[in-house]
């Protein structure tokens, strides 16, 4: 399988913390119970198998019809499925989408929805209305758009068709079968039928047409919706972490901090949670405080692996829906922050937080290849020639301890990095080598070796996408030192060294050991024929001018006057910070989280702004006494996905990976 990659590039600094018609796919019919699945909000009845087609003529969304240039003259049959993101309950959700997206890709779409929500996310409106639970693990039954469906096997796909090249004024005779009794409906030919059609099973279409001077036509199709099975996995980047699909809201007052090892002159103020109503001084919290502070939290399709619509995986799979519409994609969410090979898809990870809609949340998270393996097997079960279609990857740089080396470029307090160097949360370039010689190999081995069996034998069929450079601008040069991006915390400084030591080991070691993990180059694969999978990093080239450091006059306004150059954001008097923490005369309500800006790198400040996360999956010895706990102060500024690609980084990884899975799926790419 090619490998999609731009060459020529210099290697790049690692950025994780933490033509066709549609063939017909065999997508299997699962039992009622899915393995590790849980049960709907409601307990609607299961949908029923169809007898035959369902007909109405109900309005939707129109078809989007072919261009004259490219049409016969003749009238004939157009149809389209409906809905084709499952993932989205509703068609309203999907069309948004749709009429973002031309042929110029996600990233475009992304700057058109950017500017259709002012810069406060379109994932804001559709989060509450997903396949999924209130833990944000999907769920077995979903009701879309009305009809109750299964959502990895659905019995019936509802598509619209349409007459195409109609005479004018004339009479459209239809009648559609999938090979049981036919169902039959008349009416004018400018109308379009809605239906559900039987997946797996052709519905073959026939429209007798009536004109008005008494001639008569026919034009025929067979109907058959050819639905993919895509899995995303991995870490961090994989899932979407710095961007929540519903942004923190902060209040102007200030919160009170601690500092480590430190008395009250030594105590700072930041933004709060807006909702907030408990002490916001660092005089202490009792425990309802903390459950108050708890509900006022950023919202994310998944608060314990920070899962988020707007990750490259996602937009990945929903342009593959956008763009092929006698198709739909299933789509399974499995990547989760903090995710290593070894904790995280191979064996269980702690929940990076936790938000459960009110009930008891788990702290662990299960494997996302045995997440993966129970769908799989319980599909099987109905259709054993089921198989996926496609799986998305990025994992490695937590394998490395790849957020240690970036504690260490950016945590400047001796007494902070005394303390993050006790608990294992700074790490050296040394012990990163030595991981990436001794331990990946055989990790990557274990991955290859658990994951070949789930895609039929090839590894082809994974598109590996690899990390994007969160520290370059000016079209390669490496960001500089200093305060900018990073002064919510009093112990945050960019060391230019330091960062300067970790980016020569990323470019002269990292990435070519990635690349060459996932494409079995030299020895490392046993038959790469078959273990060598899809690669990906042309996106890198585009990251060359959009990292953490890179501003420009176009940047929201609130980012130009309240986020100083040399660090100067917030007022250190405390008596002052305390009424009003920024410097600017500006209201935090006035940042806009999802703006489109010249970094497409969240700093520490963009983390804690739109995301503010505090770190419940720390292990019980690091958990914090109180809100107003130092460790909370620090981690709550970099949790929320810190050095992570924004909404547009993650549209251009989607772009970059699109032309892969157009190819290992036999897809066209739209036409201009």
């Amino acid at each position: 399988m090619a490998s999609f990659r731009l060459t020529g590039i210099a290697a790049l600094l690692a950025s994780s913390l933490g033509s066709a018609a549609l063939a017909q796919s065999t997508m299997p019919l699962p039992p009622a119970d899915i393995p590790g699945a849980a049960p709907p909000a409601t307990a609607p009845a299961a949908a029923p198998t169809p007898a035959q087609p369902t007909i109405s003529t109900s309005p939707v969304a129109p078809i989007t019809r072919t261009s004259p240039e490219s049409a016969s003259d003749a009238p004939r049959i157009e149809w389209e499925a409906k809905n084709r993101f499952r993932l989205f309950r509703s068609d309203r959700d999907f069309e948004r989408h749709v009429n973002a997206y031309r042929a110029d890709g996600v990233l475009a779409a992304e700057h058109r929805l950017e500017i259709d929500t002012g810069g406060r996310g379109w994932a804001r409106t559709m989060v509450g209305s997903l396949c999924v639970d209130a833990a944000g693990n999907l769920s077995e039954t979903c009701t879309r758009d009305g009809v109750a469906e299964n959502y990895l096997a659905p019995d019936d796909h509802r598509i619209s068709a349409i007459l195409a090249n109609a005479p004018a004024e004339a009479t459209c005779a239809w009648s559609l079968s999938d090979g049981e009794r036919p169902q039959e409906i008349t009416l004018p030919c400018d109308e379009e039928v809605n239906l559900r059609v039987r997946y797996g099973r052709p519905t073959h279409a026939q429209v007798d047409i009536a004109r008005t001077d008494g001639a008569s036509d026919r034009a025929e199709t067979d109907i058959l919706v050819r639905d993919l099975l895509i899995a995303g996995l991995g870490d961090s980047i994989a899932s979407g972490d710095g961007n929540p699909d519903r942004a923190i809201a902060l209040t102007d007052d200030g919160f009170c901090f601690r500092r480590f090892l430190s008395g009250a002159r030594n105590e700072y103020f930041r933004p709060g949670r807006a909702g907030y109503h408990g002490s916001k001084a660092c005089d202490g919290a009792a425990d309802a405080q903390r459950a108050d502070w708890g509900q006022h939290g950023a919202r994310w399709l998944n608060a314990a692996c920070h899962r988020s619509l707007y990750g490259y995986q996602m937009r990945t799979a929903l342009a593959l829906a956008i763009e092929n519409v006698h198709g739909a994609v299933t789509f399974v969410p499995l990547a989760c922050t903090g995710a290593t090979i070894e904790s995280g898809l191979l064996d269980r990870q702690r929940a990076r937080e936790a938000a459960c809609g009110g009930r008891r949340c788990p702290t662990n998270v299960p494997p996302q290849l045995a997440q993966l393996q129970d769908i799989l097997a319980a599909a099987r079960r109905h259709r054993p020639d089921r198989a996926l279609d496609l799986v998305l990857l990025t994992i490695g740089a937590n394998d490395i301890g790849f957020s240690e080396l970036v504690a260490d470029a950016i945590v400047k307090s001796e007494t902070e990095r005394a303390l993050f160097r006790r608990s294992g949360m700074i790490g050296a370039v040394e012990d990163a080598e030595q991981v990436l010689n001794a331990r990946l190999p055989v990790s990557f081995a274990r991955l290859r070796a658990a994951l070949k069996g789930m895609v039929g034998g090839n590894l082809a069929h994974v598109v590996f996408v690899s990390y994007g450079h969160p520290a370059l601008q000016e079209g390669g040069n490496l960001c500089g030192g200093g305060l900018a991006g990073f002064d919510i915390h009093p112990s945050f400084a960019v060391d230019a060294a330091r960062l300067q030591r970790v980016g020569d080991f990323v470019s002269s070691r990292f990435f070519p050991a990635l690349r060459a993990l996932a494409t079995c180059e030299g020895n490392l694969c046993q038959d790469p024929a078959s273990e060598r999978m899809t690669f990906v990093d042309a996106h890198q080239l585009a990251f060359a001018d959009h990292g953490f450091c890179a501003r420009a006059d176009t940047d929201p306004a609130f980012d130009v006057a309240c986020f100083s150059a040399t660090g100067e954001s917030f007022h250190k008097d405390p008596v002052e910070a305390a009424t009003h923490p920024l410097v600017c005369d500006r209201s935090v309500a006035e940042f806009r989280p999802y703006a489109s800006r010249a970094r497409w790198i969240r700093t520490a400040d963009d983390s804690y702004f739109t995301a503010m996360t505090y770190p419940e999956g720390l292990p019980s010895a690091l958990q914090p006494s109180d809100i107003h706990d130092a460790t909370w102060g620090l981690t709550s500024a970099v949790y929320g996905g810190a050095l992570h690609p924004t909404a547009e980084g993650h549209a251009a990884m989607a772009d970059a990976a699109l032309p892969a899975a157009r190819e290992i799926l036999g897809l066209s790419a739209p036409s201009q």
